[in-house]
Parts: structure tokens; sequence; C-alpha cells
């Protein structure tokens, strides 16, 4: 395709210009926020009563906040740093809700007015790719009445499920922009025994899903000895490059996407971008097919590995929430948990440090705190893991799985909560 196209860009401000009072806007998450169009979007003040959907953003978030009120009202199906504030002082919303329900979502219950996503430019059949980001978008961009876009020349070309026509936008910007990046932080004590903990679990053949932070990088970073494991994972970051490089990720063994690594979006840095550029060996789907769990459990031995804020004696896991304060979202984590259990030879694993506030608070508790969510019912957790052991609580009584968390929780607070557990007849007194 020539390059015609970039003379009918126009400016972010243009772009913006068709918002109206009561739209619904959709906005592109994680490493794809197309930030001039938000930041264009903030300086619109002549609008009114218009929500934003978005799942994690990244970068500055202009058009949250004091001076937005009335303006703009952000909707959270997940929510991320840039948001947690707003969500908790009442200045923006939150939705609790699987990421493997979004899509539908905006298909049946939100009809969107307008969806601004970022993706990379048209190839020579005219065809740009939503990129790092499919997820929820796909479905933003197939049923929102006008898209609006970033083209950005920095956009990797993703394949899969990820096309978009360029005559399905209506306006767009040309940038040539580095793309919002995740750099992780540096290995801590607890992440690498964590990570020493869950990797024996791993077998040859597994199939992995993660999130994205200190515990499963710290996995990750000790599976290289590991062979033919394949990733079928909502998201992924750097550290699958590493694997995939040392030949411990092959993809051969999966029953879904042999050969490949299936993903919804990525989040990290430019070498993953690089990585993941016009590559065969990665396909990129909408998250209600990638976390279907009907999907998901046909491929063996897939190992789960996600994270909590806390969990008490009977097994809850509360993952969105610190008591009432929002902190992040259901995600995608019961998608996978359940799809692990039901995987033949799997693994669903909940991982978390054994304390908080350093060291102050136990985040194996004798109950949640109020307000608290509960993420992973009690019926449907198996392995948690802290830097004090890993037990599996499937098929375990209330007594059982008290005295098997007590046991790894940190020493300063077992006293504690076993007399917790025998105050909630959880457990037996001189157990």
């Amino acid at each position: 395709m020539s390059h015609k196209w970039i003379e009918r860009a126009t400016s972010p401000a243009q772009a913006v210009a068709g918002i109206k009072s009561g739209h619904r806007i959709f906005i592109h998450g994680a490493c794809a926020t197309p930030t001039p169009l938000t930041d264009a979007l903030a300086a619109r003040k002549d609008v009114e009563n218009v929500r934003v959907y978005h799942v994690h953003t990244a970068g500055p978030a202009a058009w949250i906040g004091p001076g937005q009120q009335g303006h703009y009202r952000a909707v959270s199906l997940f929510t991320g740093a840039p948001l947690r504030a707003a969500v908790n002082e009442g200045l923006a919303d939150h939705v609790p809700i699987f990421l493997s329900d979004i899509p539908n979502l905006f298909r049946t219950q939100v009809p969107l007015d307008i969806a601004f996503v970022q993706v990379s430019p048209p190839d020579r059949h005219g065809l740009c790719s939503l990129g790092t980001s499919i997820d929820c978008a796909r479905a933003a961009v197939d049923t929102a009445k006008f898209v609006v876009a970033e083209i950005n020349e920095q956009m990797p070309r993703t394949l899969g499920d990820s096309t978009l026509p360029l005559k399905r936008i209506s306006a767009y910007i040309h940038t040539n922009r580095p793309l919002h990046e995740h750099h992780p932080e540096p290995e801590s004590a607890v992440e690498a025994r964590i990570g020493e903990l869950i990797a024996p679990l791993i077998e040859n053949g597994s199939t992995l899903q993660m999130g994205i932070g200190g515990i499963p990088d710290a996995v990750l970073a000790r599976l290289h000895d590991k062979r033919d494991l394949g990733i079928h994972s909502e998201m992924f970051s750097d550290r699958v490059v590493e694997l995939v490089e040392s030949g411990a990720v092959t993809n051969k063994l999966k029953a879904v996407g042999r050969g490949r690594i299936i993903t919804s979006f990525i989040n990290g840095t430019r070498r993953l971008f690089d990585f993941v550029n016009d590559n065969p060996g990665v396909a990129f789907y909408p998250c209600d097919w990638t976390n279907d769990t009907s999907v998901i459990r046909r491929n063996p031995k897939v190992v789960a590995i996600n994270s909590a804020i806390e969990v008490d004696l009977t097994g809850q896991v509360c993952a969105d929430s610190i008591g009432h304060k929002i902190f992040s979202g259901i995600g995608g984590q019961m998608d996978f948990i359940r799809g692990a259990a039901l995987s033949p030879g799997g693994k669903p694993i909940i991982a978390l440090p054994a304390t908080a506030a350093k060291g102050r608070v136990s985040r194996i508790v004798n109950q949640l705190n109020a307000g608290a969510g509960v993420v992973t019912t009690r019926g449907h957790v198996h392995w948690v893991v802290t830097e004090y052991g890993a037990v599996n609580l499937h098929g375990m009584s209330l007594r059982e799985r008290a005295e098997a968390l007590i046991s790894i929780a940190h020493p300063d607070f077992r006293g504690e909560l076993r007399r917790s557990a025998v105050h909630l007849r959880h457990s037996t007194p001189g157990v």
C-alpha cells in the first residue's frame, strides 16, 4: 500500500472532535494505550457525561481526576496504577468482571460509540494490526460505531486475530513514538524463594499461564532446564523471550496452537515488542477465546501461576482489593485456575509472600478483611505457595486446610492463626 494514507492523518484535537456528550468510549490498554488521543480527549471540556471504558491503561491519565468531574467518568474493568486513587476516591468506577466476559459485555450490554486504539501502519493490503493488545480491543473495534486510531510506526505488527482494515478507521493520527514499556523490578529474596518452590512443580511438557510481576518472573527465570514447555496465557512479558531463546519453550506438545505461543496481550519492553513483531510463532487472540476454560483445559499439564493479596484459612483467595479498596481486578485468574484444574495433569497455583507491610501483616489470615473480594473460591483453589512452602488444598477438609496454610504462614503469625483456627473450629486444641 502506498504512503498516501499519511496525508490523511489529522491532529489529535481533530481526531477527538467527534466526541459528544453521553458517548461511551473504549480506550486501548497496557502498552497500546494511545496517549496522544487520551491527552487530546482530556483537553475537551465542552462535553458532559462521557463514559470511558478500559482495562489496564499505561502512562498518564489526564482524563481522570477532579478537573474532569462531569465531563468524563472512567469505568475500569481492571484497575491498574493510574486508576487506583481515582476509583478509591469515588472519582472513577470499577466493574468486577472476568476478563473473558468483557468482549461479550460490549456486544450485548454496553454498546460503544467510539473505540480509541493504537495500531501499526497498514500493510500492502490496507490492514493495520492491533499490535500488543488484542484482549477486548477486538470486540471494541468490531462493535463501536466509530474507530479513532493512533497509527504508530513503532507498534509491532502481530499475527493472529489482530487485523484492522484502515477503511474501518474513521479518523487517525500518525506518530512515531516508543510504546509504553514495563520494566521488571530486581528480584527480591522472597520472590526468589517462591520461584524455587514453584519451579519443581512444573514438569517438562507443561503449558504455562502466568501474570506479570516479581513472582511470575522469578518462576520463569528458573525454568531454563525444562524441556518442551508451551505458553497459552492471557499475557506474557520479557522472561518468556528468554525461555524461547534457551530452547525451554517449544510449544510442540500443546493441543491448542501447537508450535505457537498463544496470548491475548503483552506487557514488557522494546525487546518483547521486537520479538512479537511479525513473528509467526506468536498468535494473538481475543480474551474470550484465550481465557475460555474449554479451550485452556485441552492443553496438557496446564500450570497457572496467579497472585493474591490474602488467603484465609479456608482457602478463599482475595486478589483484587485490600479490604474495600480496589487494587486491581478479577482479570483472568479464575479462567485459568479452573482451566488448569481441568487440564490433564494441570496445576493451578496461587503464589504470594507470607507477609505485607514490611512483615507487620500476615497475608495468610483467619478471615478476609471486611470488603475483600473473593476472586478464587475455596472450591477452586488448589496449590498455595509462600516462601515458607507449597501446599495443595484440593480435597482437604476445612481443618486440614487451616493446618496446611498455617504451615506456610510466617512463623511470627502461626500461633495467632492456630488460636483463630481453634476458635473458628477449623482445628483442634494442641494441633
